[in-house]
């Protein structure tokens, strides 16, 4: 018996072996002050001080619990107002062209966006969140806790990226849609 598809669910039908279901629901909303692409941070490191709240639906908020013992937590989210992709671009870092994959860029197969954030405090199903660095009514797909420990890994070496020319910290729309391409 096939097992019913959970609301919201993303149901991929062109997989050569038939329908696989990814199961995404979105379940709430990121609020920032970045109505568009053009100026916003391109990382949360270039976001000090931004502030903004991660908004949980109802059904998601008791699972907030404990989260306020977390300095920081990782947003995982829909990025839904990028162009699409490009097996090569030219990130806002360089001014040479890398495969996707070894960029940052928004214009993925698969527009899931990942962002550390500063938690500033709880307010039931509202997180305060501090050096955001996401459009405004993001879609969220999670939260996870940032753990030192497993998280950070200061001396790896980063690539195109330890040579990057261009010192560039804010978006300037190129992987985005524009209002009127919505």
């Amino acid at each position: 018996m096939a097992r019913p598809e959970p609301e919201g669910a993303f149901v991929d039908r062109h997989q050569d072996d038939g329908p696989v279901g990814i199961g995404l629901r979105v379940i709430g909303r990121i609020r920032t002050p970045f109505l568009e692409a053009a100026g916003t941070p391109i990382q949360p490191a270039y976001a000090r001080g931004v502030e903004g709240e991660v908004v949980v639906e109802d059904p998601f908020a008791d699972a907030l619990d404990d989260i306020d013992g977390f300095e920081r937590i990782w947003l995982v989210y829909l990025m839904d107002r990028v162009t699409a992709f490009q097996p090569h671009v030219v990130p806002y870092r360089d001014t040479r062209e890398h495969g996707l994959f070894a960029t940052r860029s928004p214009g993925r197969p698969n527009p899931i966006g990942m962002s550390v954030v500063r938690l500033m405090r709880r307010d039931r199903g509202v997180l305060r969140v501090a050096d955001v660095d996401i459009l405004d009514r993001t879609p969220l797909l999670d939260i996870k806790p940032y753990v030192p420990e497993f998280d950070s890994h200061p001396s790896s070496r980063a690539g195109w990226f330890d040579r990057c020319g261009v010192d560039r910290r804010v978006a300037d729309g190129r992987f985005h849609l524009e209002k009127g391409d919505r």
